[in-house]
């Protein structure tokens, strides 16, 4: 029996077009959502009955309802929830801007969190379904100009990691998508940037902020949107799932990096201990 899929944020070019259509071409339903329905139309051209393109701004909890009560008027209920949504920021620390900041938040944060409470109210009746938030490799480690959308996904990472504890009880599979770099729209219409306004930034934060995107970023969309597919299904699967070899080098070498410092301080910590 198909099951009915919920995808934020599946413009196209993007790792979320890649979930539905790995999705789709297996016979499944897919309810996918962007600021615009433009960017929806290429793959509700290609499956019309199964496919439904909603409006969804993550800033909107009426409208998640909305995409929740359509998804459950055309196939009946929902199934699997992939919050995908989201968007980067760059700024340093020091010139972020406070209502950019707070849009960021609720896009990649809070925004996914409010999707998540509209679609338990039908996965805990039913007893069973699947939930995956996107999140990043930034979400192990920062970088310059990188801290607020950073913290926004790692914020998301761990509250994943919160809800994935209370709802294994309940039946239902709670995984984070920790994506790489991808041949995606993220480095340009996705990518959204503060002003230089402090100078001694110039040449840290902003060193490579007009650079070129050459789009020869390893990861495929397509792939990951397959991988994904295939994960919430499985017998065994990662509570993290990573895409990219880039990001699962990132990874481990933030994790080795880590273990080594708690490893090299041990006495240190160890020494506040009563």
């Amino acid at each position: 029996m198909a099951k009915t899929w919920i995808i934020t944020g599946a413009s196209a070019g993007g790792i979320g077009e890649g979930i539905a259509r790995a999705v789709l071409s297996h016979g499944d339903n897919a309810v996918i959502t962007a600021r615009s329905l433009s960017k929806l139309e290429g793959i509700a051209k290609d499956y019309p009955e199964t496919c439904l393109p909603v409006t969804l701004d993550m800033s909107d909890r009426a409208q998640m309802k909305e995409v929740v009560r359509q998804t459950v008027e055309k196939f009946g209920t929902v199934d699997v929830l992939i919050n995908n949504a989201g968007h980067g920021y760059r700024s340093s620390v020091e010139e972020g801007e406070d209502e950019a900041i707070q849009e960021l938040f609720q896009t990649n944060l809070f925004g996914p969190v409010n999707m998540i409470k509209e679609v338990l109210l039908i996965l805990r009746e039913k007893g069973e379904g699947v939930i995956m938030n996107t999140t990043s490799i930034a979400a192990e480690r920062s970088a310059v100009g990188s801290g607020y959308y950073a913290s926004s996904k790692a914020a998301l990472d761990l509250l994943t990691d919160g809800l994935c504890k209370e709802l294994k009880p309940l039946g239902i599979r709670v995984m984070v998508i920790e994506p790489g770099s991808f041949r995606t729209h993220f480095y340009d219409e996705a990518l959204k940037s503060a002003p230089l306004t402090v100078s001694a930034y110039k040449d840290s934060t902003w060193k490579n902020a007009n650079a070129e995107n050459k789009r020869q970023q390893p990861g495929d969309p397509m792939k990951a949107g397959e991988l994904v597919y295939r994960m919430a299904y499985a017998e065994e699967a990662p509570f993290r799932l990573l895409l990219g070899s880039d990001a699962v080098k990132a990874v481990v070498t933030t994790a080795e990096g880590r273990l080594e410092e708690a490893k090299k301080f041990a006495a240190d910590s160890q020494s506040t201990d009563f």
